[in-house]
């Protein structure tokens, strides 16, 4: 019999519809190859088994009765930085050890009501902030193509669990690069929507004018399932932009003859892996031979992305993290006077990672270096959305790498904490420009490590990335290979 957790989300969905299998079937499937493998990869913080198996009952019977949501019966991961009502949510940090949310963010709610299934929560590094998931203060997560290389981050237990084959399908949150980056170390598709595009309503905050949640699955097809239902207007997000939501499945022609694709030339940086470069390279070529007309362009301020991303994204965590102090919310280390109280409380909630970000934003915003700092980032990153709206008058999709390498090892970027951020030099300008971005397999390296095309398309066109990225997906067959997974 097929193992039912090799089967994409868009296949299992068919078969559903079928009756060739059950939700009870296929949420088992998923429960016991997390039983057998979840020590190996350790994707998630919390399995909630009991509550996937009464939800994925309750499918099969709402099936039986003729309901035909666009999830129903499909077994989801979520990233951690994401309300769940009376289950846990920690951010990946201590300090929010036992915080049980009391409702759910509204892009959960608008997945159970299309009927999803939830396995639990997966690992990240601690409140989003890091490249690798070697953040996370309760454990690290393992690449599941390398067990000694990290899935990425922050996003990496999503990317991990849906490249184990360990959930159907995932969301994740994209702030710099955190659901692209993870994707392209992984082997999956994985989709960044344009900012206001998804609800960050009971998204919990890093850096408020950058953070958007998106799917994470096994095919553009099921990326595009995800985003469907989660896409759209909320009122309870004042960034959520009030726009149509067009059919992104309907989208999916596999037919890009005559699509403009803008290759912008500072996105192949000096020192990216030759492996990398080649095989995105040759998936551009790819999508000439299927039809598109290939452009170069320039977007002349990419180079100030990393540094003005390490301004404005700290300065915003600073700001949102100030609420975790014992005493409004987190658990209080008791030093019977408030600033001790402070410091205590925040020194062993907080890890590394997370303090170096809030001093440096707290610096950047700190009187006599507004305007010197934070301000004059602000400044630049409206030159990087200005050239992306120069590019895109003339394009109608960017390609490029995700990544200007493949997979590091556990412990290789840790104590370099610039190395680590120059990882994500080639998905930081996307998220400054608030544009949505796709990443798609697009070969494997000489270590048999995933590489990731990266398409990059206009605010509010998602379907126009989509598009491009599963003609390119269904002419090639980068992303049918699965990694085998071992037990510990």
């Amino acid at each position: 019999m097929t193992d039912l957790t090799d089967l994409t989300m868009s296949a299992a969905l068919d078969k559903l519809r079928s009756r060739e299998i059950s939700s009870v079937e296929l949420t088992r499937a998923y429960l016991d190859r997390i039983d057998q493998y979840e020590d190996t990869i350790q994707a998630y913080l919390t399995i909630t088994r009991d509550k996937a198996l009464a939800d994925a009952q309750a499918a099969d019977e709402a099936r039986t009765d003729g309901d035909d949501r666009p999830l129903l019966g499909i077994p989801l991961a979520i990233k951690d930085v994401l309300s769940t009502k009376d289950i846990e949510t920690t951010c990946g940090s201590k300090i929010l050890k036992g915080y049980v949310s009391i409702f759910d963010a509204t892009i959960i709610s608008r997945l159970y009501d299309a009927g999803m299934i939830l396995l639990g929560k997966t690992n990240m590094d601690e409140f989003a902030m890091g490249s690798s998931t070697e953040n996370s203060a309760y454990q690290i997560t393992h690449n599941p193509w390398d067990y000694e290389r990290v899935p990425g981050g922050s996003s990496g237990g999503s990317a991990a669990a849906v490249s184990a084959r360990l959930a159907a399908g995932a969301l994740g949150t994209d702030t710099g690069g955190s659901i692209r980056q993870p994707g392209a170390f992984c082997g999956i598709a994985a989709l960044k929507p344009s900012y206001g595009r998804v609800s960050r309503y009971g998204l919990i905050a890093f850096g408020s004018s950058l953070d958007q949640a998106g799917p994470m699955a096994r095919s553009v097809e099921d990326v595009a399932r995800i985003l469907q239902v989660i896409a759209g207007h909320d009122p309870l997000d004042s960034t959520s932009m009030p726009l149509d939501v067009p059919d992104y499945v309907a989208s999916l022609t596999g037919d890009i003859k005559g699509l403009k694709v803008g290759i912008p030339q500072e996105y192949f940086v000096a020192g990216m892996d030759e492996d990398v470069e080649a095989a995105v390279r040759a998936a551009i070529a790819q999508l000439e031979s299927l039809g598109a007309e290939l452009v170069e362009v320039s977007l002349p301020h990419t180079q100030y992305a990393v540094p003005t991303y390490y301004l404005i994204a700290p300065a915003e965590a600073s700001a949102n993290l100030a609420r975790y102090d014992g005493i409004r919310f987190g658990p209080r280390v008791d030093k019977g006077e408030m600033w001790p109280t402070y410091r205590a409380t925040r020194g062993e909630g907080f890890g590394a990672e997370v303090k170096r970000r809030i001093m440096l934003g707290t610096y950047a915003l700190s009187a006599g270096y507004y305007d010197a700092y934070y301000g004059k980032a602000q400044a630049v990153r409206t030159l990087i959305k200005q050239d992306f709206d120069k590019a895109f008058e003339q394009v109608d999709v960017l390609a490029a790498p995700v990544t200007p390498m493949t997979a590091f090892k556990i412990g290789e970027n840790i104590d370099d904490p610039l190395k680590m951020y120059m990882t994500d030099a080639l998905t930081l300008p996307a998220s400054l420009a608030g544009v949505a971005g796709l990443s798609v397999p697009c070969g494997f390296d000489r270590h048999n490590l995933p590489i990731g095309l990266q398409l990059i398309g206009p605010a509010f066109k998602e379907e126009v990335v989509l598009r491009v990225g599963h003609a390119y997906e269904q002419s090639t067959k980068w992303h049918l290979r699965r990694p085998e997974i071992k037990c510990k």
